[in-house]
């Protein structure tokens, strides 16, 4: 591939297309993807593919066609500088002496922040940092977030009715969306490290919380459950994919029945509770953070939604609305003790997308 224009962001662009095919794949790892580029012409390139394989860097070095000396190198976030699950990219690319590193933006990890660029300088090489710097910190927005507080992004998603309800008024919610949202969730599913719904939704609905319809992992699947009610036999305790289930509940659960959750492979994990005796999730998310669950789906149900809202722990929001009205049922968030317009949750960005007869909101909350 040559182009005549020398345009950084034009390769940048491409990295970070590349850096998108490991997106569900490499956490608790960053997508990162690299270019090589020598005399206008693409010479390498690489995608982190997955957590414990090489990393991009490394991937764009293995499949270069010629000698990279005095070649660019546009990689969309900063190379790693420290010994962890594979070697330092920065010794790699030292010893391929590149003309010129292009760097998308810094690594947060204490680890990396900053050494990988200083150490690059040190022999002497080129760095350039900030190509497209909003786009490829938009691209890791899990792995920024994870790092940074130490918990998982939260993205909360429900459907609902354009009278904003969940469910009718005697609990009939299938199917409110569209079999193009269903399956856009399973997509989202596929990409986050979890999915938390409460225990009223496990009781009422037992869900399988898999990845049907698309190509993908199954997530973890959270289930918040202060007293430890959801019925022995539900799905998420019986089926194949037990051990991907966490029940999160507290001391109120009886010790014989998480001895019997437990025994069906079932993790179980007895967290702070709040003043009101529920599942303290601040302190959920920090557990789960220490396990490496970078990202987190919320499907439900309004009273975890609500709370998560309260407590200020929702990063984004994704809400298909179907065009149904039911009159009375329920509503898809409860009371978040606001009396004014001007104190409302607000999003910094937002948009709608159509699937099927839905159109889905999807906002970053503020």
């Amino acid at each position: 591939m040559k182009k005549d224009t020398f345009d950084d962001n034009y390769y940048m662009r491409m990295a970070i297309r590349l850096a998108r095919k490991g997106i569900g794949k490499t956490s608790p790892n960053p997508m990162v993807g690299a270019v090589i580029v020598a005399k206008g012409e693409v010479i390498g390139q690489g995608y982190h593919k997955r957590c414990g394989d090489h990393h991009a860097e490394i991937n764009a070095i293995n499949s270069a066609k010629q000698n990279i000396n005095g070649s660019t190198f546009y990689i969309t976030l900063e190379p790693c500088s420290h010994y962890g699950r594979t070697p330092p990219c920065v010794d790699a690319l030292i010893k391929e002496t590149p003309g010129r590193v292009v760097v998308g933006s810094l690594d947060p990890n204490p680890e990396v922040n900053g050494k990988g660029i200083k150490i690059l300088r040190s022999k002497g090489i080129k760095v350039d940092v900030g190509i497209l710097e909003h786009e490829c910190m938009r691209l890791n927005k899990y792995y920024f977030k994870f790092v940074k507080t130490g918990m998982p992004y939260i993205t909360v998603k429900y459907a609902q009715t354009l009278d904003g309800r969940i469910a009718t008024r005697g609990g009939d919610s299938q199917w409110i969306s569209s079999e193009a949202s269903r399956k856009y969730v399973h997509r989202l599913r596929s990409i986050n490290g979890g999915i938390m719904v409460g225990a009223g939704t496990v009781t009422a609905d037992n869900p399988q919380l898999t990845v049907r319809h698309v190509k993908g992992k199954n997530p973890f699947r959270i289930i918040v459950d202060s007293r430890l009610r959801i019925p022995i036999k539900s799905s998420v305790l019986t089926d194949a994919n037990s051990h991907l289930t966490i029940i999160a509940t507290t001391s109120s659960a009886p010790a014989v029945k998480i001895a019997a959750v437990e025994k069906l492979g079932v993790e179980v994990w007895v967290v702070k509770k709040e003043r009101n005796g529920r599942v303290s999730l601040r302190d959920l998310l920090r557990k789960l953070g220490k396990r490496e669950i970078m990202s987190v789906l919320v499907e439900g149900g309004s009273e975890i939604v609500t709370s998560l809202l309260k407590a200020g722990l929702v990063d984004k929001m994704i809400i298909p609305i179907a065009p149904k009205i039911v009159g009375k049922g329920l509503e898809s968030i409860g009371d978040l003790n606001i009396n004014k317009i001007n104190n409302s949750i607000k999003f910094s960005s937002f948009k709608t997308m159509k699937k099927g007869d839905d159109i889905v909101f999807e906002g970053t909350i503020k």
